[in-house]
């Protein structure tokens, strides 16, 4: 994309649409000295940070020995975002005060901040635009390298199931950026952190525009690969409108006749495709692969990796795959929660969708586009599993004539509602 003659503030634009400060004009709000690439001491710094298992309860990083390729040599940021200081985050935060605490992760902390409209000003709390700060931490499993990815990719890319990314802050050794505010968190609280259950249609609607998310990132003029695809990532709006967030870990897609990219294994454990672990090789099956678990922790309610279950069923796939591919079982999987209030037939289409995803051959993988265009039409049935129990119960019904003429039905009720319509077993916990 050639885009030379453009102009944008400080910003002097180059191909592939991203900036670097030009040598006539210099601003408060300009990439200073430091480079978006420090030197090879802190990079080794990083990179040793980087390699550390995450300590979250029931995930697993994963990571290779072998580095990816270094950042890009030069300084870049898209120019549309802003640049933020240090002090004018410090103060949208409220100090970054403890209880303006959105998540941690192995990044560093979120916090929740308020700044003026169209500007990098802080605001009052309850005014301006509300926004998300992530804080790198120095030592923690993300460094500079996923930092630089992430600017590079969310700055550029931009599609309504994506986060959208607002700025950034680099100063000294200081790394923060700037996203929208997500009203509802993560699908992962939706699912494992609530006593509430997720309603059915929302987690229809959820899968649907994370599909959506990863088929624009596959299909674009340079296609990306999101390499780290799993329910703390999905980020919910209040209409419960899912996006894409944390592109730390994304990498370009092969080029040209390539078939897939070569790059050091990093993921979460439970989710990343099995190919991928033992070779390396990164491929857009491999985010299909994910995606797959991720649709089966939405039907089941069950983590993509649980210690605290069973060792047979401490592997959601491993566990849950004989059910996926027994039709007159794959009721069972549904989450008991939800209590019959589910679809019959999505259940079945997401099934053997997510069945498909989880292929252990990537060939055999439907790509993303295949994806949204199996979820789309599910959204609208209505054909829930409790109308079927009921109605099941009104065939049951014995009918007996009173003295007065009149009939009386009976009703022989199961012991569970978590019964199968279908009477294929009871739910499993």
């Amino acid at each position: 994309m050639e885009m030379e003659n453009n102009k944008c503030g400080c910003w002097s634009v180059l191909k592939r649409g991203v900036c670097k400060p030009s040598a006539s004009r210099q601003s408060p709000n300009t990439i200073p000295r430091t480079s978006l690439v420090h030197d090879a001491a802190t990079e080794t710094r990083y990179l040793n940070a980087s390699n550390r298992e995450l300590c979250a309860p029931n995930e697993v990083r994963l990571s290779s020995d072998n580095p990816d390729p270094p950042p890009p040599q030069e300084n870049k940021a898209p120019c549309q975002l802003l640049q933020f200081t240090f002090q004018e985050l410090k103060s949208a935060t409220g100090n970054f005060r403890p209880d303006s605490i959105l998540g941690e992760g192995g990044f560093g902390y979120v916090f929740k901040g308020w700044i003026e409209e169209g500007g990098t000003a802080p605001a009052k709390p309850g005014s301006g635009v509300t926004v998300a700060v992530k804080s790198l931490k120095p030592d923690g499993l993300q460094g500079h390298r996923e930092w630089v990815a992430e600017v590079d990719f969310l700055g550029q890319l931009h599609h309504p199931n994506l986060v959208k990314l607002i700025g950034y802050c680099i100063e000294d050794d200081q790394r923060l950026l700037v996203y929208e505010f997500m009203t509802r968190g993560s699908l992962e609280n939706h699912l494992f952190r609530r006593t509430v259950p997720l309603p059915w249609s929302n987690r229809v609607k959820i899968a649907l525009g994370a599909a959506k998310g990863l088929a624009f990132l596959h299909n674009g003029p340079e296609p990306v690969i999101y390499r780290d695809f799993k329910t703390s990532n999905i980020l919910l709006d209040t209409e419960y409108n899912a996006k894409l967030s944390d592109f730390g870990l994304a990498k370009a897609g092969p080029q040209g006749d390539k078939t897939h990219v070569s790059t050091r294994v990093v993921g979460t454990y439970g989710y990343a495709a099995p190919e991928y672990v033992m070779t390396g090789h990164l491929t857009a099956k491999s985010d299909v692969y994910s995606f797959g678990v991720v649709l089966l922790e939405i039907l089941t309610g069950r983590r993509s990796m649980d210690k605290k279950r069973p060792s047979g069923e401490q592997n959601l796939v491993s566990w849950a795959r004989p059910y996926l591919a027994d039709k007159r079982k794959l009721y069972q999987l549904v989450d008991p929660r939800l209590e019959l209030n589910y679809s019959l037939k999505a259940v079945q289409k997401i099934s053997q969708l997510a069945y498909g995803c989880l292929s252990r051959d990537p060939k055999c993988r439907p790509n993303m586009d295949e994806v949204v265009n199996a979820l789309t039409p599910l959204q609208d049935l209505n054909d829930f599993a409790i109308l079927s129990y009921h109605s099941r119960l009104s065939q049951q019904g014995r009918r007996k004539k009173k003295p007065d003429g009149t009939t009386h039905i009976s009703y022989t009720h199961s012991k569970s509602m978590r019964a199968s319509p279908l009477n294929t077993g009871r739910h499993l916990r």
